[in-house]
């Protein structure tokens, strides 16, 4: 199981504030986190991050904004963040963009909602599952009708990788 399924959606700041407070009361809080990430500029998608808990690198196959990715991550002690940007530079890897986001985690039904505000980017709503190669497609279709029942429409790929090339030209002046 580990193919993330995810869609995500961008969210009006009132969207965020009604969805916070539909997840507040149905479902249940996982995590509530300050996320610095770090992506690098090299053919996979390979970042790290410094959250609230540790810190972490993690490549995401296929392309971004994908359906189904396979992922693989490595945790580390929260401040191991420094010597993991030292390393990759190190390597050759340049930063090629920094996110700053707030993240609010639950557990709903069965799927992580995570609610986002990122620094210069906005607000997203986010749901996914870990899954199988065979159950990909099946748990995408759920995901989706999901999303729906929550009011939010899904928002195009060619959207969000809009919206990312954007940012990646202009996160220094964004953040």
């Amino acid at each position: 199981m580990n193919i993330e399924t995810e869609v995500r959606s961008f969210i009006s700041k009132e969207q965020f504030e009604e969805l916070l407070n539909f997840f507040k009361q149905n479902a249940q809080l996982s995590k509530e986190d300050y996320q610095e990430t770090f992506y690098f500029d090299c053919d996979e998608d390979l970042r790290i991050q410094r959250n609230n808990f540790f810190s972490k690198v993690w490549m995401k196959k296929g392309k971004i904004h994908d359906d189904f990715r396979e992922e693989i991550e490595i945790k580390f002690d929260r401040s191991e963040f420094e010597n993991l940007e030292k390393l990759f530079l190190a390597l050759g890897y340049n930063i090629e963009i920094k996110w700053f986001r707030k993240r609010f985690e639950f557990k709903w039904e069965n799927i992580t909602a995570c609610l986002d505000f990122t620094k210069g980017y906005g607000y997203i709503i986010e749901l996914e599952k870990m899954c199988s190669e065979e159950t990909k497609e099946k748990e995408s279709k759920l995901l989706k009708k999901k999303l729906k029942s929550l009011n939010v429409e899904l928002t195009s790929k060619d959207e969000f990788n809009k919206k990312f090339q954007y940012y990646k030209k202009n996160w220094k002046s964004l953040v």
